[in-house]
């Protein structure tokens, strides 16, 4: 069966961000992924971890000046100081919360792609040496052109390419099938055949990303292949809910989400 993982980012927003760790749980969640857990000190996101009975599956190195457009610097040539120190800062989040995932963002280029490329490489090889040293893979995502025009990498032939040029075993892709679908479509045949290179999948309907249950893309289909092809890792529930969150998690009942008789979490913190 699927592990899911709800993504704190998107999901329980009808309460603050640290109490969204106990309404994943009420809902029957085991895991946990978010965007960026910088604003909140590391001790307390594990604890509220270890009192919810949760895995923190995967977050994302600091992107930069995310309230200004940018979306990551691993791609962009004269920040590779910042870069690395955001290596070093998600790395002791990492080890606080025994999150063996992290994501490097690659950052929005409008440029020839090869003043580009060398940098990304030489980055994302330097992070995962640093990595190797406590057991965290990097994960490396293509994002689509309409949720983030400019952005790094689009394709996962693209992410293929710099996986093989980095050249690092705990270099792996981030599958996720919402990008997946708009940029590329065929989902089923890049479950069947990027299995040996993916070690995390995020989910989302197609095209609003809300509810994996609405829209153009079979996901109890897809779900089942992932246990099929013998996926054993977390898939993450990135998107954004048409409404109240557990109103709209009926789509996973049959994988072990939602548990209606418990109440979510009331109050409002972080």
């Amino acid at each position: 069966m699927p592990k899911l993982a709800a993504n704190l980012s998107m999901m329980f927003q009808e309460v603050g961000f640290l109490d969204r760790f106990e309404a994943a749980a009420a809902a029957g969640f085991k895991g946990v992924e978010y965007l960026f857990p910088y604003e909140f000190p590391a001790s307390e996101i594990a604890s509220r971890l270890r009192r919810h009975g949760l895995t923190q599956a995967l977050f994302n190195l600091p992107p930069g000046d995310w309230a200004n457009g940018e979306r990551g610097t691993a791609a962009l040539p004269g920040r590779e100081d910042e870069f690395m120190a955001g290596v070093e800062r998600a790395l002791e989040y990492a080890e606080a919360v025994g999150c063996t995932r992290l994501h490097p963002m690659a950052g929005i280029w409008h440029g020839a792609r090869r003043d580009a490329e060398a940098v990304y490489v030489s980055n994302v090889r330097r992070a995962a040496d640093r990595a190797a040293l406590r057991g965290v893979t990097v994960l490396i995502e293509p994002i689509n052109t309409r949720d983030m025009p400019g952005y790094f990498l689009t394709t996962t032939s693209q992410a293929l390419t710099a996986m093989k040029a980095v050249g690092r075993s705990n270099v792996k892709l981030q599958l996720d099938l919402y990008h997946c679908q708009i940029m590329e479509g065929d989902l089923a045949a890049h479950v069947r055949g990027l299995v040996r290179e993916y070690a995390h999948v995020q989910v989302a309907g197609v095209p609003d990303r809300r509810e994996p249950d609405h829209g153009e893309v079979n996901y109890s289909y897809l779900l089942e292949l992932l246990d099929q092809v013998g996926y054993g890792g977390w898939v993450g529930c990135e998107y954004r809910p048409a409404a109240d969150t557990r109103a709209g998690l009926g789509w996973a009942r049959r994988w072990g989400v939602e548990a209606p008789d418990r109440p979510a979490a009331g109050g409002r913190s972080g």
